[in-house]
């Protein structure tokens, strides 16, 4: 089971200290509707503890001759009294534990989202999806049933031993004998609970992981005939989870019925030391019978604390978990545009306030990781606004990591990246990234409308910049073919749609920001040659507006660039033109050859 990479798939293990103390923040806001609930559940608890002490009453009372009418009418209040509070107060604990679990997904959720990227790249998504879903359901019982059934367990346990302590204490010795020798005992599995219930959560994470990686990459699953084996890895993480939750619950079954089990040895020693005392005199029947009552009543305050501490042994896995996500590190500031950051541009393409920025990379270096090696080793360049720049190079020579770094999705490790002549780290993260439209290579597609993917990083754009952009990316012939036009649905990753497509509503997306730097990450490369040329033509004006950095193959791209910048082994080699570059550098000579054999064929 791979859980998370980089030695964090353990969650830490928090001392009880830190356990409480996390279990509090959640528990914290809703502490008064918790002592409500808590409180209507000692008042129940209250009327159960009257009623032996009513039916002693009764019992002596029988033994006069008296009348019992109104005892039995107080005998029977009680009853409906207790039983009407104690539901009350269970509804708003329930109430409570739902807003308990609400408040942790919404938390957990911002925090996830607002992750950096090499976080969210050591990790399996899967797994962090299960921590939102799976793991804070874990805390609804543990934070409110499990804290008010703790408080009211005990507070009744103890009045009840008090009570039973004036009637008889020989009595309430062997009573208390057999549930010390029994709960020693049941204190020696709670750890082997919590053990138990980590290792299955972790195994549901996996079944999300795997499950998640299957959908994400569908189609190649049933090209390559793998349905089969996925199922089996599928199965392997299911079988792994249900081995430990039945670890798990075996040994809750055995804490839970060992309640049962030392209020049944007690009534056996109970009722034969007590009938040998009511022999000799020292207590009445109605004692010994008042007494075996509280034994019996003794059972709910019992498993209430043995259900407490259970849960908390389960609920402690889960906070530990979702500590772990809570410590993952996120940026610095909610990426929330400031007033006026993202605001769209009419026309949408233009240059948003302030012209097009400029680019400027001084001595960068970079690696992903500490034991990684080195992906740029001291790249330097400056592009100023407006423009077309090219990066070209062969594989793994840095290109679309100079993006990541622009974006700042990285930090530099050494060096500066600036833009518009300001450090990127001394920038506001939402107004630099509003300042940018950025093409992945892969060109993701969300699920939902067109429209809503159009707009998803302008998402107060008019009607007639959606319609432009889609002009100009050619995709309005699209819309008017699709059924719903830009209220279709286009599917899970943008299923329904044709690379191109995806590829060109990308670059719509990017451009309906109104960006005053564009970066294109071989945005093209799944378009045929006439919605090629046609997006050409698209860049190219924008380009005289705003200043665009790509990331190219094709050599019909590269041509229309300003400059060039030729990367190799994470250096920048030349700078150039297109025929400057041809004369002077090799590699780019070589690249530009290929691609003209390429295209010869």
């Amino acid at each position: 089971m791979s859980g998370i990479e980089s030695g964090v798939d353990t969650p830490p293990e928090l001392s009880a200290r830190e356990t409480w103390r996390a279990l509090y923040r959640h528990f914290r806001p809703h502490r008064r509707v918790v002592a409500l609930g808590a409180f209507l559940a000692l008042v129940g608890a209250a009327t159960g503890l009257a009623q032996p002490l009513a039916a002693k009453a009764l019992v002596d009372r029988l033994g006069e001759d008296g009348s019992i009418t109104g005892i039995l009418l107080l005998l029977t209040g009680l009853v409906l009294f207790g039983t009407a509070v104690e539901s009350v107060g269970s509804y708003l604990l329930e109430r409570t534990a739902e807003s308990v679990v609400l408040a942790a997904r919404r938390t957990l959720i911002g925090r996830l989202l607002r992750l950096r990227l090499p976080e969210v790249e050591r990790t399996q998504p899967g797994d962090l999806m299960s921590r939102v879903t799976s793991d804070t359901t874990l805390l609804r019982a543990v934070t409110t049933q499990s804290i008010v059934m703790a408080a009211t367990g005990g507070l009744a346990f103890v009045a009840t031993i008090v009570l039973m302590g004036v009637m008889d204490v020989v009595l309430l010795g062997v009573t208390l004998g057999v549930i010390v020798l029994i709960g020693g005992a049941v204190a020696l599995v709670m750890p082997k609970i919590a053990e138990a219930t980590r290792r299955s959560q972790e195994a549901v994470g996996e079944i999300s992981t795997v499950l998640e990686r299957a959908f994400g990459a569908f189609r190649t699953v049933k090209a390559s005939g793998a349905e089969e084996r996925e199922s089996a890895v599928v199965e392997a993480a299911a079988q792994e989870a249900w081995r430990h939750g039945v670890r798990s619950a075996k040994w809750q079954s055995l804490a839970s019925t060992s309640v049962g089990l030392a209020v049944q040895v007690s009534f056996l020693a109970v009722l034969g030391i007590g009938g040998a005392r009511v022999a000799s005199g020292a207590i009445s029947v109605s004692t010994l019978i008042a007494f075996l009552l509280f034994l019996f009543y003794l059972i709910d305050p019992v498993s209430k604390l043995v259900s407490a501490v259970t849960q908390y042994q389960v609920g402690s896995a889960a906070v530990a978990r979702i500590t772990q996500a809570e410590r993952l590190e996120t940026e610095e500031e909610a990426l929330v545009d400031p007033a006026g950051a993202g605001e769209v541009v009419a026309g949408a393409g233009g240059a948003g306030a302030g012209g097009a920025a400029s680019v400027t990379f001084e001595d960068v270096t970079f690696r992903y990781r500490e034991d990684l090696p080195y992906v740029h080793h001291g790249v330097s360049f400056e592009v100023p606004g407006p423009g077309m720049t090219a990066f070209v190079g062969p594989s793994g020579a840095g290109k679309t990591t100079v993006f990541g770094l622009i974006e700042r999705f990285y930090e530099a490790t050494g060096g500066r990246v600036l833009v518009d002549g300001k450090d990127v780290r001394d920038w506001p993260l939402a107004a630099l990234r509003a300042t940018i439209g950025y093409v992945e290579q892969d060109a993701p597609v969300l699920a939902g409308t067109l429209r809503e993917n159009l707009v998803f990083a302008a998402p107060d754009a008019s009607e007639e910049a959606i319609r432009n952009v889609l002009l100009r990316s050619r995709l309005d012939g699209l819309v008017e073919r699709l059924p719903d036009g830009l209220e279709t649905l286009v599917g899970h990753r943008g299923s329904k749609l044709s690379g191109g497509e995806r590829q060109r509503v990308a670059i719509a997306r990017a451009l309906l920001r109104g960006p005053r730097l564009l970066l294109l990450d071989e945005a093209t490369s799944q378009l045929d040659a006439v919605n090629e040329m046609a997006l050409r033509d698209v860049v190219a004006e924008a380009a005289r507006e705003v200043t665009v950095l790509v990331v190219a193959h094709r050599l019909s791209t590269v041509t229309l660039a300003d400059r060039i910048v030729v990367m190799d082994a994470g250096k920048v080699r030349a700078v150039g033109t297109h025929d400057q570059l041809v004369a002077e550098d090799p590699l780019y000579g070589e690249l530009a050859a290929t691609q003209f054999l390429a295209s010869a064929r």
